[in-house]
């Protein structure tokens, strides 16, 4: 039975945060808005700490660098060791708000639990940098760390909504190019898709607490500026993934995006994957934002900690 705290959320999410998205038309005035609001009404992970750091390499005479933040308990490591591991994060946001003021506490909280370092990629956003800019600034942050010492096998790749699409193109990319795999992946309510074609995008439209369907159309379009929402770097859903390394998802069963984790795991699968859905009833599109607010989002963590863990022992 769905806990009263978080029926309480989902009454916000329903009545405040949807129609904000919704009626909100330029996407730079809902980032500050979104932004505002995390910064009140979003839970704090007692004790943590944040660092900026600027994840750069350098292709010939040209140097590339996208800005991340470390969030955890400790400070971050001034260069890898054996008995360090790092969860690198993609937040969500329809690839045009969100960034470390709404999801350095959650990562801060998955990395103390799971003991781990959390680094946080602030990524280009659209509309000012549209696709393919987001996917080539985790290409760069994940060659970032292994030109620093770090191997494949301490790194964990992680990300909810559109940072979880963004963490599965990049995974699509190392494993396709013979790079350093990931010891595993995390998505959160991943975007897989950008075509919509989940039958849960019309199915679950009644149910959906937070999404809805004008905004999420609206920040596509701004995101893809005309590029093919079937391009693998964008929809990992059209990738292909040969060997992968184990993944674990987490998904609201009411939302609209549902069947882009149902797909993407079966595919995971058919791939010679070990690929586990979680599914929640009556929560919201990345309840795990409202740790500490209710028992649903505390348990989700919980698990999701616990498969990084255990995924990233030495």
């Amino acid at each position: 039975m769905t806990s009263a705290a978080q029926r309480r959320l989902n009454r916000m999410s329903r009545w405040l945060e949807k129609p904000s998205f919704a009626l909100t038309p330029s996407q730079w005035l809902l980032r500050k808005n979104v932004d505002l609001y995390a910064r009140f009404f979003f839970p704090k992970e007692p004790g943590a700490a944040f660092e900026q750091d600027r994840l750069a390499v350098r292709t010939g005479d040209a140097e590339q660098f996208v800005p991340a933040l470390w969030c955890g308990p400790n400070a971050p490591p001034e260069a890898p060791s054996d008995d360090r591991r790092v969860l690198l994060y993609f937040h969500g946001g329809g690839y045009t708000i969100g960034g470390p003021d709404t999801h350095k506490h959650l990562l801060a909280r998955y990395a103390r639990i799971a003991g781990v370092d959390g680094l946080l990629v602030d990524y280009r956003l659209a509309p000012e940098h549209p696709f393919p800019a987001a996917f080539d600034d985790a290409v760069i942050a994940y060659r970032a760390l292994l030109e620093r010492g770090w191997r494949g096998d301490q790194i964990a790749l992680a990300g909810d909504s559109a940072g979880g699409g963004i963490a599965l193109a990049l995974l699509s990319h190392l494993l396709t190019a013979g790079a350093e795999k990931p010891a595993c992946l995390m998505a959160l309510s991943p975007l897989t898709d950008l075509t919509g074609g989940g039958a849960s995008w019309t199915a679950n439209e009644a149910t959906e607490l937070m999404l809805p369907k004008s905004w999420l159309a609206r920040a596509v379009k701004a995101t893809l500026a005309g590029a093919d929402p079937k391009d693998p770097r964008i929809s990992p859903l059209f990738a292909e993934f040969p060997d992968p390394p184990p993944c674990l998802f987490q998904a609201a069963s009411g939302e609209i995006l549902v069947d882009d984790s149902r797909r993407m795991v079966a595919k995971l699968r058919d791939a010679g994957g070990e690929a586990a859905l979680e599914e929640t009833p009556d929560v919201m599109h990345v309840w795990q934002l409202h740790m500490g607010q209710s028992p649903e989002a505390d348990a989700a963590i919980d698990s999701g900690a616990a498969f990084l863990a255990r995924r990233l022992k030495g």
